[in-house]
């Protein structure tokens, strides 16, 4: 693209685009001439895939705006149109983000003008709450505006169809290619009116819904200590723990309200360093039995418990591990599933109780959809503990049941540590670890995945592969993907780009036989010493 056909290009977005802040900001790069910037946000458009839209808040195609949002609705809409839904309703949700309301509001009014009808969740909510609203009011889809837990100067659009669950392929691409059909913004009907904003009767339908997550007359005295990572989360987990008749949890204050900038945190993510650092010192303070985190948008749950006279995090797949025994000690049935980059912990525990397990490819959208399901969950903090409530993790239920797991424990003089161990010994000691590279060029993402796949390796930490497997061409049980799936004797490794981030992720995992409790110290120090190998050969290989 010439310069010149770049000023066209950015003056022709400009005339169009409702949103002064954002006219103002590619006004001031048209008059200063800064071409560099100008030609990285018009290289293309953010493309809309099966997570929706995710990008930094900005003027132009490729950032998030008004202008993107409302021809991402106005693709929704006319998907919608075309599939017979023509007078349907969608609901829609946001959380505190910068932008987040008004993104919300220009999505209701292009339904509203496309002759769907639209509600709107009356204040910023968790998730959750818009992922059981869709099934809740028989909507033809929803829509939640969120980045979860990306950085602050990020936004995010994500798409639900009537039955709950995120969008899969191919009706991302049919969007997507609605989306592109839009010309003009001026072709996009936005009344200033016409659709619903909903009161506080789903959110009470949905406080009412986890009394199905617990069991009658259980014990609720585990003590909490609650982060709400500057996101949405305090006030619908505090009425859920009350509805319970749990402890109210302790606050970590510096984070308890929504704020945009997360100005405590470098990520308001759980899992980043230092950003639960706030929730140990006011757990140190006050000595509860668990310390719970939610991101932002409450869709994920983190959980700390006391070790060594400190506290240390619980790893995805711990959590992921001990809800499902809780499930199992609840005498559940039905499917349990999980992604393929998750502990194969959760394939033994289902086994020993004759219950069905899937794989499925990462994300809730496909986890949600697996027939039969009873519990589904992913590494990355997600679970769905009540999948005929909401079809999506849900950092709220799975607070209420890892917190009656506790109280349970406690009654019995036991901590979710000692469970662990149990589950250890029963199956094996199942470690996982990671290693996430966050790049500012997604060009040493592709190198690294190209590099793994003309180079494979035969062994890592001195295990050796006996399988691999290039996940872009599919499985019998899985549709391509773009990973790489390594067995090797004792362990597995799956290395893919992440779908949100620019990160590149490696999964591991190593199984260590553990004869008795006394065995277990030395299963941890050889399992340690296995991850630390195979993590440094595994870099190595990618050159990351």
């Amino acid at each position: 693209m010439t310069t010149q056909d770049l000023i066209t290009q950015a003056k022709a977005w400009l005339a169009e685009d409702p949103d002064p802040d954002t006219r103002d900001e590619l006004a001031a790069l048209i008059d200063a001439g800064d071409t560099d910037e100008l030609a990285a946000r018009f290289s293309g458009t953010l493309q809309f895939g099966t997570a929706g839209l995710r990008g930094e808040l900005g003027a132009g195609p490729m950032r998030m705006n008004r202008s993107v949002v409302i021809r991402a609705a106005a693709g929704l809409a006319a998907y919608l149109k075309a599939n017979g839904q023509d007078g349907g309703l969608v609901v829609v949700g946001y959380d505190a983000r910068y932008k987040s309301a008004d993104f919300a509001r220009d999505t209701a009014a292009v339904m509203t003008g496309a002759g769907l009808r639209a509600a709107v969740l009356p204040r910023p909510l968790p998730t959750p709450v818009l992922a059981f609203a869709i099934r809740h009011l028989g909507a033809v889809a929803g829509v939640e505006v969120t980045a979860s837990h990306n950085p602050p100067r990020d936004n995010g659009y994500k798409v639900y169809l009537g039955d709950g669950s995120q969008i899969v392929p191919p009706a991302d691409a049919d969007i997507a290619a609605e989306i592109d059909a839009v010309a003009s913004l001026d072709d996009v009907p936005r009344p200033i009116d016409g659709w619903e904003t909903l009161g506080d009767d789903v959110l009470e339908a949905y406080l009412a819904r986890t009394d199905a997550v617990l069991a009658p007359g259980s014990p609720r005295t585990a003590r909490v200590v609650y982060t709400a990572m500057h996101g949405v989360g305090k006030d619908t987990l505090v009425a859920a723990f009350a509805r319970a008749g749990f402890p109210e949890p302790v606050l970590v204050a510096e984070q308890a309200e929504p704020d945009p900038a997360f100005p405590t945190v470098a990520f308001p993510n759980p899992e980043e360093p230092g950003a639960m650092d706030l929730a140990f010192a006011t757990a140190r303070r006050t000595g509860p039995d668990l310390i719970i985190a939610n991101d932002p948008d409450a869709d994920r749950c983190a959980v700390a418990v006391p070790y060594e006279n400190d506290w240390r995090m619980l790893r995805g797949d711990e959590v992921g591990a001990l809800l499902a025994a809780q499930l199992v000690r609840r005498g559940v049935t039905g499917t349990f599933a999980e992604s393929i980059v998750s502990s194969s912990l959760l394939g033994r525990i289902a086994e020993a109780a004759g219950l069905p397990y899937e794989e499925t490819l990462t994300g809730f959208k496909w986890i949600a959809r697996v027939d039969g399901i009873r519990y589904g969950y992913e590494e990355a903090l997600g679970y769905c503990v009540d999948p005929d409530g909401v079809r999506d993790k849900d950092g709220i239920t799975a607070a209420l049941l890892v917190t009656e797991l506790a109280s349970e424990l406690k009654k019995e003089g036991r901590t979710l540590l000692d469970l662990l161990d149990d589950l250890a010994v029963a199956h094996g000691l199942h470690a996982t670890d990671q290693l996430s590279v966050r790049v500012e060029d997604l060009s040493v993402i592709a190198d690294a995945m190209r590099r793994l796949r003309e180079q494979p390796p035969t062994a890592l930490g001195g295990l050796a592969v006996t399988s691999a497997e290039d996940l872009n061409q599919g499985t019998a049980q899985l549709p391509p993907t773009d990973g790489l799936r390594y067995h090797l004797e004792g362990a597995r490794v799956i290395v893919r780009p992440s779908g949100t981030e620019p990160k590149l992720k490696c999964y591991l995992e190593v199984v260590v036989p553990v004869a008795d409790a006394a065995a277990l110290p030395a299963a941890h120090a050889k399992a340690a010493e296995l991850l630390a190998a195979v993590k440094a050969d595994l870099s190595a290989a990618a050159g990351i």
